[in-house]
Formats: C-alpha cells, structure tokens, sequence
C-alpha cells in the first residue's frame, strides 16, 4: 500500500513593534537581564487592564493582506486557558473564532532534487493576533523562567492541510518568511526564537481525501529542525499504518534535535480543552475600512513578483532572481545598483558572487558592509569601459572596496591598476608569449582551443592582469595566423 502525508503549519511570528501587545513594556527580550522588562499588565496581576497595540495590529493586517487573506472589520480578543510555569496570567489573549483575517493562500515554488521547479498553492486558514508567553529554561536541578517575553505580540499564520512533505513545508515557511519581512511585519529571525513552528502531520492511504489523527510537532525553531522532525514523522506513522495500528486520536509531539526523532508529550488539547470565552478586558476590535484600504495601496513589491521581475524584465538567472530577493534589504541594494550603472546581468553576477560570499565568510549583514551601491555601481561602470578587467574588479579592487570602504577608482589610481589597451603594448607582451610557448602556438594552429585559453593566461599573468583580455585573445589569433 502507498501512503501519503498531509502537512499544515502554524507558524508564530513576533511583531516588530517598540512595545508589547497590550501594555507599554519594551518589545526587547533579547538585550536584557532576565525578568527585567515585564509590568504588571504582562505579567497578569489582579485589577491591570491591557490596552490593545495599535501598531500591533497595522502590522497584523499589513501581514495578513500580503497572504491574501481577506481582514475582518470586527473581530475580537479571547482569553485561551492553560496553566503552564511561564504563562504568568493562567491565560493567553488570542483571537479564536472572530480573528482579524481569514481564507488567504500563497504560491510557493519547490525544487526537486533535479533541481526541476514546480507550484504548490498554499491555503491560510486565518492570521491571528495574540501575545506570547514568557521564555522556560530547563536545567539539571529545575528549570528558570524569564518573564521578559511575556507579553510580547505576535501573529499565528494558520495553513490549511495542503502540503504532503517536507520539502513542501520548508518551501511554504521560507516564503512566510520572506513576506512577513518584506512588509515589515516581523524581522522573523529564528535565532532569537523570533519565529517558530509548529508542525502537524498526519499519514492516509494514497487516493483517500479523509483527514486522520495528527500528530502536532511543537515549537521547532529552524527550517532544517522542520524538514528533519517532518520526515522522521512520516516516516514514523507509516510504519504504525504498516503494522496495523495507525495513529488513532490526535496527540503532541516533541522534537529531540541530539536524536533526530519525535517524542509523545500529550494527548492533544482541542479547543474545548481550552475554556475559549471572549477576553472580558477588551472591547470588540473595529477597523477602520480606509485605513485597511490604505495599508493594502502602500504593500511594497512582494519576493515572488521581484522573482519575475529580475528573470523576465532585467534578464538574469532564476538561481540569481531567487538569491537578490530572499532579503528586501538585499533586493533593494541589487535595484539600485541596477539603476545606477544599466547592466543588471553584471550587478547580479558581481553582488551574487563576491558580494555575498564575502558576507557569508564574514557573518556580517548588507546593511552593515561598507560597499554602497554607488560604489558597486562605479566599479561595474569601470569594467564595462574596459578601465579594468573583470578579474582585476572582482580581485584587488573589490577586496580594497570591501576592506577599506573607498570607491573604485581610488583603489585603481593608488595601486595602478587600470586596464592596458594599447595596442602596441599588447602586441609586444604576445610575441613574448609566442617565442617562450612553441608548443601551445602550434597546438592553436591544429585547432586545439585550449590552447589558445593558455596563451591568453600567460599574456594576462605577464601584464599583472592589466592588459584587455578581448584585446588579448585578438592580437594573439592575429600573430599566431
């Protein structure tokens, strides 16, 4: 029997506002000592009113109209129930059954191991708005809680079960991603558990379209941790199908990252478990139908339509298109560069090579290096005037650039490099080459083009790759007929 896995997502997201969702704490939960930065409105004492982030919510709706979703001008708070060491308030304000968007979907692109792409359409069920609770620690003699989170707003992005691999899931995460920093919703970054899954996975006979029990993978923090705890789950509940005893009712999952497996932790809480009422200290959460329509006018370009804009319109690689528009920050230097020096193709191959690779050595942000794009610019500029070769920009003069932060130019006057194209010259540097390589000069007139590439090689390496390479190759073709 062949079976088939069914995959939603719940993905949490941190909203990047300069307080928290219903009180006037700090939303920074990274840079202070714990328990710090917590009042007693996050906190829950008895008598303190939480007041809802206006922010908090602009940012909700701006998220929610990038996945298409459809925003609901009244929607309301509820209180969700659940007694845990680091939920201070015995309680989470959520939004349960009247959330503030609902019916969105994305198109996410999944590659294969051949590297073949195809679509997958993605439903969202709902983004909600909530806060999030405080940050537990496990250690050998207990376990330490830091109320600095506590408080802290977030939107929950709920998929609909339209996803049957991994490969799928980190595809659909990766693009939520991308689109909640494109609008400025949430930095996302995982690493300061500003983003987070939760994974639920079910197994059914190929063919079937009945839903059975899930099993949810709770706060998995990493798209590798989501692939890797995925898997292993299929895998886990398809030899439960093959030994006769499939999952029979819905349960929670922990994911051991030092084992790589799935662990049980609970019967799984269904929304009764809960206690859902309406959250008592708020009123009924009314937008303004302008002022949605506003946010919606101002969406910025979102990463799939600059994926089709840089392929179709500027011409370069899918592989490159995919790379300049992982990151708006990145997206937005790579267009300007474009539009300062008209040659997208140079600009992708330069920022794509050296520029990031650089960064990634580095572990240093575009943002923070010190080559502008004007600088980029200037430096593509000098190339294409034949100023400097291709070699020389992206060797000495880019690592100058990249070191130092002075232009181009500054680095090609000081150190000498600008481009031979004196005919001339380049004659007597290429007779050179013919009298000290007979066998390669006789190699190129029995039509070996290797050859000629070594000459060319040799040419470049006499003139401290300052001599024009086209220039080159031609004078020597001239000479060696």
């Amino acid at each position: 029997m062949e079976f088939e896995a069914v995959i939603g997502l719940e993905i949490h997201a941190q909203m990047s506002t300069k307080t928290k969702m219903f009180c006037g704490c700090d939303n920074d939960s990274f840079t202070k000592e714990p328990n710090v930065n917590a009042c007693p409105v996050c906190m829950g004492f008895p008598g303190q009113l939480p007041v809802v982030n206006e922010e908090a919510v602009k940012k909700g709706v701006k998220a929610a109209l990038a996945l298409n979703c459809e925003i609901q001008l009244h929607s309301k708070f509820d209180r969700k129930n659940y007694f845990y060491p680091d939920n201070p308030k015995g309680f989470q304000i959520s939004q349960y059954d009247e959330p503030i968007s609902k019916n969105g979907f994305i198109e996410v692109e999944v590659r294969d191991s051949e590297n073949n792409v195809r679509k997958v359409r993605v439903g969202i069920t709902r983004l909600h708005l909530e806060d999030d609770a405080g940050k537990l620690t496990h250690v050998r003699d207990g376990s330490l809680v830091d109320f600095n989170r506590a408080g802290t707003p977030l939107m929950e992005i709920v998929s609909e079960p339209d996803m049957h691999n991994s490969q799928e899931a980190c595809a659909y995460a990766r693009e939520i991603q991308k689109i909640v920093r494109y609008v400025g919703s949430s930095d996302a970054d995982m690493e300061k558990g500003m983003m987070r899954f939760d994974a639920s996975v079910s197994v059914r006979p190929k063919g079937e379209t009945k839903l059975y029990p899930r099993a949810e993978i709770k706060n998995l923090n990493s798209f590798k941790m989501l692939e890797n705890a995925v898997e292993y789950e299929i895998k886990r509940q398809i030899a439960l199908w093959e030994e006769g005893n499939p999952v029979k009712s819905p349960v929670t999952m922990g994911w051991n990252d030092e084992k790589k497996e799935t662990y049980f932790m609970r019967d799984k809480e269904e929304s009764d478990d809960y206690r859902y009422f309406p959250e008592p200290d708020l009123p009924i959460l009314v937008l303004d139908k302008d002022m949605v329509s506003e946010i919606k006018k101002n969406l910025p370009e979102l990463p799939n339509v600059k994926r089709k804009k840089y392929t179709e319109d500027f011409g370069i690689s899918e592989d490159e298109a995919r790379i300049l528009s992982d990151d708006p920050v990145m997206a937005a230097y790579f267009e300007r560069v474009v539009e300062l020096c008209e040659d997208a193709k140079k600009a992708a191959s330069f920022i794509t090579t050296i520029l990031i690779a650089k960064l990634k050595e580095d572990l240093v942000d575009i943002s923070l290096q010190k080559i502008s794009p004007d600088m980029m610019a200037e430096l593509i500029k000098l190339v294409n005037s034949n100023v400097i070769s291709n070699n020389t920009a992206k060797g000495e003069v880019f690592y100058e650039m990249y070191k130092n932060g002075i232009s181009p130019s500054q680095v090609v006057e000081e150190k000498g490099l600008k481009q031979v194209s004196d005919t001339s010259e380049i004659e007597r540097v290429c007779n050179e080459v013919i009298v000290e390589n007979p066998e390669p000069v006789a190699d190129v007139k029995a039509g070996k083009d290797k050859a000629m590439a070594f000459l060319v090689g040799q040419a470049m390496k006499k003139s401290k790759g300052k001599a024009n390479p086209q220039m080159v190759n031609e004078v020597l073709k001239k000479l060696i007929v």
